[in-house]
């Protein structure tokens, strides 16, 4: 009984310290949307998206609020975006977004983690070639008509859409475009009255790497490592 009861609290835990991580993720999102262009969402579209990203990781309003009121502050912290690129354990490449207000600190970690783990940062170049940066929608597909909505989407900027499953195991709806069209495909999508479930910017590989799987572990504990860092929003990987 013992036995069971810390297997439950560690996964009680381990979802507590994942939710805190979104939680921060949204919160340094929203301080750079509102420095970037205010903190009226219906004048800022950026804003208006990481909004609805807080609502669909169940981020309370009042923690959203409250993170649009200090980011509107004066002395709200000031993050840079970088963008580091590595390689895993076996070859497996890697970018790390980072937002921080201390590249010094945020490197030095981030190479730490590489190099600790039997990988290595990399130049910038060395890795970035084998993504695609793009603009993912995620959708409700209920009472949906798709191959309307395709049809419309194309002339704003779709270059990809289909069904996937959620992190919950939801029927979700995957939209992508060029990121120099995501402007353009939220606003057609606003326009719809369709709010999405999430709408982020993502590195989408295209050379992937297979690995068996002791190596695959291998390479997955540092990406995990990556993800745990405070200074680090996301983590983009060529393993299948």
């Amino acid at each position: 009984m013992g036995r069971i009861f810390e297997v439950r609290k560690h996964a009680m835990f381990a979802r507590w310290n994942r939710m805190a991580k979104q939680f921060a993720r949204i919160g340094k999102d929203i301080t750079i949307a509102v420095k970037s262009g205010g903190s009226d969402p219906a004048n800022n579209p950026t804003l208006r998206r990481v909004i609805q990203n807080g609502r669909a990781i169940n981020m309370p309003k009042d923690r959203i609020d409250a993170a649009i009121r200090r980011a509107s502050g004066q002395g709200a912290a000031d993050y840079q975006q970088v963008l580091y690129e590595g390689y895993a354990p076996h070859g497996v490449a890697v970018l790390v977004e980072t937002a921080t207000d201390n590249p010094t600190r945020t490197v030095a970690g981030v190479r730490n983690i590489f190099s600790k783990h039997g990988g290595n940062l990399a130049s910038n170049g060395s890795v970035s070639f084998l993504f695609r940066r793009m603009g993912v929608f995620r959708l409700d597909p209920a009472g949906m008509d798709q191959d309307a909505l395709e049809l419309d989407l194309i002339d704003h900027g779709l270059e990809e859409m289909g069904e996937s499953i959620g992190e919950k195991g939801e029927p979700q709806l995957v939209v992508r475009c060029d990121f120099e069209n995501f402007g353009q495909l939220q606003k057609r999508l606003e326009e719809r009255k369709i709010v999405p479930l999430s709408a982020e910017q993502e590195y989408i590989c295209t050379t992937p790497t297979e690995l068996p799987e002791t190596q695959a572990n291998e390479a997955l504990e540092l990406i995990d490592l990556l993800e745990q860092d405070a200074d680090v929003q996301k983590v983009y990987h060529t393993l299948v």
